[in-house]
């Protein structure tokens, strides 16, 4: 029968089987003796009636499933029998092991000697065998999911099969043709094949190599075209949010920089909620850490990255400060700043107005109409001008300065110009519980969570002169002269090159060429349907310019900024993956706050600006050069070693009510001590911090260096913690490229 082979007696020695039956004889010969039986006369050299072994089963077995032999001994009442394989009492590793009860197992591999030999001992007389021979054969190969991984803008693909039964030598077929194939191991299999344009699945099976060999049923591989490569998802990911993450990275390069875009415009806005009343405990006496822990809290986990990083810009343009603000305000004037951030610029410019942060920080609120020799509070008039919305020079559409016949710059308002508009902003207080207008004025019952009102017994009726030969007439309400005064801001040509240099210096580069911002001026003059001030359209031509992305295929472009303390932390908290674990019981998010201590030592930390031009000005140049680049106007010889301390206290997970996974079981650690092979191992860490780090764009001088230090470090928990302190304190990272 196909698959058992039966054996008789194996005569391993005649001498040795005659010397056992002439024992045997004996033994009966001297039962006749006792009167008990008699007994033969002579032996004469036959095996007649001597014990024999038959081994059946088998036949040939697959790696991975298990072959039952079964042992008949006959002239013998002991018919226990002992296994062994190629005449190694219960097999070994190598050969396959089989059990007391003859269940072989086959090994890993192929064996070197093949087929085996199975072989049945008995008890009784270990000298009487019986053998059966096991083919050992390749096991069948089954695919459970395949699919063709095409990076931007390539020909070809990676074809990924994974499922069970895969061996080295297994082919992959595509098609039916065969590939140049790469074992990964029993469960994964890969190969780089040509792509048709316009594919979206092809035909794969995997063919194992004899003994045994056979073929896979057929899969159909599903083709995935990436429309973004690694270094255009993880540079558009640093530009548009708080830090780049793995998972991110991979979303984006499914989706494309367009695609990804699109997402996040439509997402709703997560806003922060007001603080409660009564406070928690963290706040009883000091609003600030809770307001300051949904602002981190926001910035880290919020799924809509992309506004929060605008908003963020903004609140570094339209600055107020916990310095002299309510930190209730704070959080009401962030969530406008949030809700605005892909609408119209001029509802943002009306929103900031009319906000109670705002109208706190810079005296619009309770400002009264002159009276005698009184005049109106020029605080918001003037740096709503100067700082958030026109500087103080007539612009070019790029950026540059308009000058006169003297070369001199022209000034964009006069004092009287300021007044004017201070005029205009006057009558606007607290409003009531209701969002109503009170009937007291000056009003410091407050409201942080409704927009100013208007008490228009407070407000400035006379004529106001505005810019570019504008008049206010006579007579009109408070609300019609913030509107008239905010419009003829809005339409004033310098807002579009003002705000839009600024919003690219806080997103791309601090120094953008006057073309970029030109291209960008543009679209803030018309959005491509005559609406001005689109920010949805502003922000997406800002993220997909041509010089913005210039970086994705060239690391050596000239470009990018520095990173602020505040995007440096957030960068790192989310790019390794950092968890919020709470300072103990009792403890909730208000604890988030705790992020800003380490960052107040860089001189940054959320919504405590010193002043209303903000942390860093955004024409500083660094000194002794005619580079602009705002973010160093923090950067000094303490701080960068600050930022060192800080790194450190990173790596080495000492980040208060926060807990990062370093160790040799975290991703980065597996990676780190994958193969064994210290300079393999740490050359796929450094790359993995490369990506998430510098979007795929180590410099390849660095990336030796940082290998060749990390791989003599045994110690796999310090592998990785070291190499990431490398990668996050180089110059290379510092200034986002």
């Amino acid at each position: 029968m196909e698959g058992h082979v039966t054996y008789r007696v194996n005569q391993r020695s005649a001498s040795g089987l005659l010397g056992y039956h002439a024992r045997l004889m004996g033994a009966v010969c001297l039962a006749g003796a006792l009167g008990l039986a008699g007994c033969a006369s002579s032996l004469k050299g036959s095996t007649e009636g001597l014990p024999q072994v038959t081994v059946s089963g088998g036949g040939q077995v697959r790696l991975g499933s298990t072959a039952q032999f079964t042992a008949s001994v006959i002239n013998e009442s002991n018919t226990s029998v002992t296994w062994q394989v190629n005449a190694v009492a219960g097999g070994s590793s190598a050969l396959g092991t089989i059990s007391a009860g003859g269940l072989y197992t086959p090994p890993a591999t192929i064996p070197a000697t093949n087929p085996v030999t199975i072989t049945a001992v008995t008890v009784a007389a270990p000298i009487v065998t019986g053998t059966a021979t096991e083919a050992v054969w390749n096991p069948l190969p089954s695919v459970s999911n395949a699919m063709v991984t095409q990076n931007f803008g390539a020909t070809t693909g990676l074809l990924d099969v994974v499922g069970t039964g895969f061996v080295t030598g297994a082919q992959l077929q595509v098609a039916g043709s065969s590939v140049t194939t790469t074992f990964v191991s029993a469960t994964e299999l890969q190969a780089t094949i040509p792509v048709v344009a316009g594919a979206t699945t092809v035909a794969v099976d995997v063919v194992n190599p004899n003994p045994g060999g056979t073929t896979s049923t057929i899969a159909n591989a599903q083709i995935v075209s990436l429309k973004a490569s690694m270094q255009s998802a993880a540079r558009l990911l640093d530009q548009a949010t708080f830090g780049p993450t793995l998972t991110d990275i991979q979303h984006v390069e499914t989706v494309g920089l367009q695609g990804y875009l699109n997402e996040q415009f439509a997402l709703p806005a997560t806003l922060e909620p007001d603080i409660t009343t009564p406070p928690p405990t963290l706040c009883a006496t000091n609003t600030i850490p809770c307001q300051q822990a949904e602002w981190w809290q926001a910035a880290i986990t919020a799924p809509d990255q992309l506004r929060q990083r605008v908003a963020f810009a903004m609140s570094e343009m339209f600055v107020i400060s916990t310095n002299s603000d309510n930190a209730r305000a704070v959080t009401t004037y962030q969530n406008t700043l949030a809700k605005d951030a892909f609408g119209n610029f001029y509802t943002m410019m009306k929103d900031v107005a009319l906000s109670p942060g705002m109208g706190a920080y810079l005296n619009m609120l309770n400002s009264a109409k002159p009276t005698g020799t009184e005049i109106a509070n020029e605080n918001f008039a003037r740096e709503n001008m100067q700082l958030f919305t026109l500087g103080i020079d007539l612009l070019n559409s790029d950026g540059s300065l308009q000058l006169d016949v003297n070369g001199n710059p022209i000034p964009v308002y006069t004092e009287t110009q300021v007044q004017a508009f201070a005029r205009a902003y006057t009558g606007w207080t607290y409003a009531t519980a209701a969002g109503g207008s009170p009937t007291n004025f000056p009003n410091n019952t407050a409201n942080y969570d409704s927009p100013m009102a208007a008490v228009e017994t407070q407000h400035d009726m006379t004529a106001k002169t505005l810019l570019n030969g504008t008049t206010l007439p006579a007579g009109q309400t408070a609300e019609a002269d913030l509107t008239g005064a905010l419009t003829n801001i809005f339409n004033h040509p310098n807002a579009g090159p003002f705000v839009c240099r600024q919003l690219i210096q806080h997103l791309v580069a601090s120094s953008p060429s006057p073309a970029y911002v030109a291209r960008i001026s543009a679209v803030f003059a018309n959005d491509g349907t005559g609406v001005r001030g689109n920010l949805q359209a502003v922000v997406q031509a800002i993220l997909l310019d041509t010089e913005a992305r210039a970086g994705d295929t060239s690391p050596s472009f000239d470009g990018g900024h520095l990173r602020e303390p505040l995007l440096y932390m957030t960068n790192l908290i989310r790019g390794l993956g950092f968890t919020f674990v709470g300072a103990g019981a009792g403890t909730g998010p208000e604890y988030y706050y705790v992020l800003g201590n380490y960052t107040n030592a860089l001189s940054e930390k959320p919504y405590t600006s010193g002043a209303v031009f903000n942390f860093f000005p955004p024409n500083y140049v660094i000194p002794g050069t005619t580079t602009n680049a705002p973010e160093f106007g923090i950067e000094n010889t303490a701080s960068a070693t600050l930022r060192l301390t800080l790194a450190d206290d990173i790596v080495n997970n000492k980040i208060s009510d926060f807990s990062v996974d370093l160790s040799a079981t975290s991703a980065l650690g597996l990676m780190a001590s994958a193969t064994g092979n210290a300079t393999t191992d740490s050359t796929n860490l450094v790359i993995a911090l490369g990506n998430i780090f510098m979007h795929g764009q180590m410099p390849a001088q660095m990336q030796t260096d940082i290998v060749n230090h990390v791989a003599t470090l045994t110690n796999i928990p310090e592998r990785v913690r070291v190499a990431t302190y490398l990668v996050i304190t180089s110059s290379f990272y510092k200034v986002e490229h």
